[in-house]
């Protein structure tokens, strides 16, 4: 058997890449190909940062030879509409005309719902920062094939303060909790058949609380998530807790199906 191609998508900018480097945290990509590597030691992977300006039609010929495409999260709000987040919307649109296979994580889900005509907006009734409780599968998530073997209600690392709030049309809704109603979607556009997750299967809860540590200023000051650095505190060490019950397996499932998925 072949062994699979798979394109990275790097949804960060590669300022806020090196920002995560010169701290010693992971890139979204890095976090993917590690866990990615945790099923198929053997797949040719390729990244790409759609940020950066694209000759499509040079690369639109490559995208046909890939059997899935995985789209990363990012910092950015799809509509602060920048060049950045135009170029990731219009490379998406390229790549639902010549990829078949797309999991599309967090920002990565984001940014496939606006390409296919859904709308991603704040989130109204609160942020995930660093985990997502009670997550919910709906019949249609139950069904799929994305989360065989999930259990029908879960917590999972998770970061973002956004939310798709209009599906695109035909979409089935997987999965849903009391801060986002969308959680997981599987839809299909152009040549594609799309699974998007707003949480982070990839990511550890580890790397979820350096990220907290890194951003600690501006979640207090700009963001207004935490009062203090004591909110802070106490906030991590309730996601350590959620670190001792966790299990690897099943927090990353989802991409062991995808990869079954494709592979099959």
């Amino acid at each position: 058997m072949k062994n699979l191609n798979i394109l990275i998508c790097e949804g960060n900018t590669p300022e806020e890449g090196n920002n995560f480097k010169n701290v010693g945290i992971p890139t979204h990509t890095e976090s993917l190909k590690e866990s990615l590597s945790y099923y198929n030691k053997n797949l040719n992977i390729d990244v790409i940062n759609p940020c950066l300006e694209l000759n499509l039609n040079e690369i639109t010929p490559d995208l046909k030879k890939y059997d899935g495409l995985i789209w990363g999260g990012s910092s950015l709000s799809i509509y602060n509409d920048t060049i950045e987040i135009r170029r990731q919307i219009s490379f998406m649109k390229e790549c639902f005309k010549n990829v078949k296979k797309v999991l599309a994580i967090c920002w990565g889900m984001q940014v496939a719902v606006t390409a296919a005509g859904g709308k991603v907006q704040k989130g109204t009734k609160g942020s995930h920062i660093g985990i997502a409780n009670d997550i919910e599968l709906t019949q249609d998530g139950l069904n799929n094939s994305l989360y065989k073997d999930k259990n029908n209600k879960f917590n999972t690392p998770a970061f973002n303060f956004d939310e798709v709030v209009t599906i695109p049309n035909g979409a089935n809704h997987l999965a849903f909790n009391k801060i986002n109603k969308i959680q997981g979607l599987h839809f299909k556009s152009g040549v594609s058949e799309i699974w998007g997750v707003q949480y982070h299967p990839e990511i550890t809860y580890e790397k979820m609380i350096s990220i907290i540590e890194f951003r600690k200023d501006k979640l207090i000051n700009e963001r207004n998530r935490f009062k203090d650095e004591i909110e802070i505190k106490n906030h991590i060490n309730l996601i350590k807790e959620e670190i001792n019950v966790s299990d690897k397996n099943s927090r990353m499932i989802e991409l062991r199906n995808w990869l079954n998925f494709i592979k099959n």
